[in-house]
């Protein structure tokens, strides 16, 4: 079973502190997504994991074997894992076949075993077309299929993947997440997938690992993220939002000229406190209406982003809320209509 646990982990660069006491448990067959901005730590923990850098403090246990600890890590060639890198690294000279097979080969497999092995993963990776082209002859998908049935075909335990989609276009990457998750499905292998991309972590991951600073701001499934953000950094990473801070005045929260009631989270025990609620939950009329967080605003900006449209509102007080809305709802800037925040989607969050 090759489940992967880190035990407070940490590593420092000088005063350059990149991963700050990290604990993580995946299961085994599980794929998790370390999700964050650049800077933030998930190469370092993946390159942790890998065992190409040896942690400060703590230790990594694979399997229930300890691989990693201060000062002393097991080489990352005995550790029945594969990394998939943003170059994908493929043999120029070799065919997709014996890119496949090249791991195989350096086992010391009989021919025989290769040759099925290769072709049941050519098969599994939609590839049998192309046994016999070389990577300059691929397009970057394809080649991106080659380094995945390359790293799978030697049957690691787990499987590392560092952005691995970065050098895709646009519609190449909403192909591979599905087919990265596929893969994932059909092979059931421990993976650990490093990206800066929210929508890829959406798409491919059991539970997404958020970070910031070298640390974890939380882990949970995508919708747990997305729905239950724990702060401000995680409400605006995942999926955008607005937040609009102010001061708890009993049961809301003053924003300004706003007074803002919530249904979901918790403030805190603090004096001050956030409200997020995300652009496409914010309700425009007309005309300012009566009820809880209601208000009038004024049309600051107006952007058409094809089945939908994009505003930015002036509510006072130099307070700004994105909406997006229906086609159907058409206001152009210097409008000045009404919102509505509903109360069951405002989160409040401690600061």
């Amino acid at each position: 079973m090759a489940s992967v646990e880190l035990r407070g982990i940490r590593k420092s660069y000088g005063k350059l502190v990149v991963a700050d006491g990290i604990d993580l448990s995946i299961e085994h067959g599980e794929l998790v997504c370390l999700l964050g901005p650049s800077g933030c730590g998930k190469t370092t923990t993946l390159r942790l994991i890998a065992g190409f850098i040896v942690p400060d403090q703590g230790e990594i246990v694979v399997g229930g074997t300890r691989l990693s600890g201060p000062g002393r890590a097991l080489p990352p060639e005995q550790r029945n894992m594969s990394m998939i890198f943003q170059s994908y690294a493929l043999w120029p000279h070799m065919t997709v076949a014996e890119n496949v097979g090249y791991g195989l080969g350096l086992r010391k497999l009989p021919r025989a075993e290769i040759a099925r092995k290769v072709a049941a993963m050519l098969g599994i990776a939609k590839l049998e077309k192309l046994a016999d082209r070389y990577p300059g002859e691929l397009s970057g998908g394809q080649q991106q299929r080659v380094a995945l049935a390359r790293a799978l075909a030697v049957e690691p335990q787990t499987l590392l993947l560092d952005e691995p989609l970065s050098n895709l276009d646009t519609n190449l990457r909403e192909e591979m997440r599905f087919e990265i998750r596929r893969l994932h499905d059909a092979f059931g292998y421990t993976t650990v997938y490093v990206t800066h991309d929210q929508l890829e972590a959406m798409t491919t991951a059991d539970r997404i690992v958020v970070m910031n600073a070298g640390a974890v701001e939380q882990i949970g499934s995508p919708e747990d993220i997305f729905l239950r953000p724990v702060s401000e950094f995680v409400a605006r990473f995942i999926g955008g939002t607005n937040i609009l801070r102010g001061a708890i005045r009993g049961s809301v929260i003053q924003a300004g000229p706003l007074l803002l009631r919530w249904g979901l989270g918790t403030p805190g025990h603090g004096l001050e406190a956030s409200i997020s609620i995300r652009p496409h939950e914010v309700e425009l009329t007309t005309a300012p209406q009566d009820g809880p967080n209601c208000f009038a605003a004024t049309v600051l900006r107006h952007t058409y982003i094809g089945a939908q449209r994009d505003y930015l509102l002036d509510l006072g007080g130099d307070i700004h809320v994105r909406a997006v809305t229906a086609l159907e709802q058409h206001f152009a800037p210097g409008d000045e209509i009404g919102v509505r925040l509903p109360q069951g989607r405002c989160r409040a969050l401690a600061r």
